[in-house]
């Protein structure tokens, strides 16, 4: 997960807590995403580890900067992520184009241009 977030995706590393704790922090422009790992003290507060059939969470998005979308495909292509097309989509700031991908655990992530 470490290695899709920040070498794929670009996410910095901000915060590490002990690997009793499992707590990793990475930058994602002005948010932050937390990865917990299943076995530590938070990730045993959460309950049992997602499956494919069962998670607590829909999709996030992560905002890109201007780039055109073949650019973003290829690249994500290029790194073994799997991507269909880019469609409009309606979010917090309004209609953009954007697309879904999974990370390594199957959550999924949306990508969205600004414009």
């Amino acid at each position: 997960m470490l290695g899709f977030y920040s070498g794929v995706l670009g996410c910095q590393v901000e915060r590490e807590t002990s690997k009793e704790v499992g707590l990793t922090q990475l930058r994602a422009g002005n948010a932050l995403i937390d990865l917990v790992t299943v076995e530590s003290q938070l990730g045993e507060m959460g309950g049992g580890a997602p499956t494919r059939t069962g998670n607590n969470v829909d999709h996030f998005c992560l905002q890109l900067k201007p780039v055109p979308e073949s650019t973003i495909k290829t690249y994500l292509e290029e790194n073994g992520i799997h991507v269909g097309e880019f469609a409009q989509r309606y979010g917090a700031q309004g209609l953009g184009n954007s697309i879904y991908i999974k990370d390594p655990e199957g959550n999924t992530v949306e990508l969205r241009c600004l414009i």
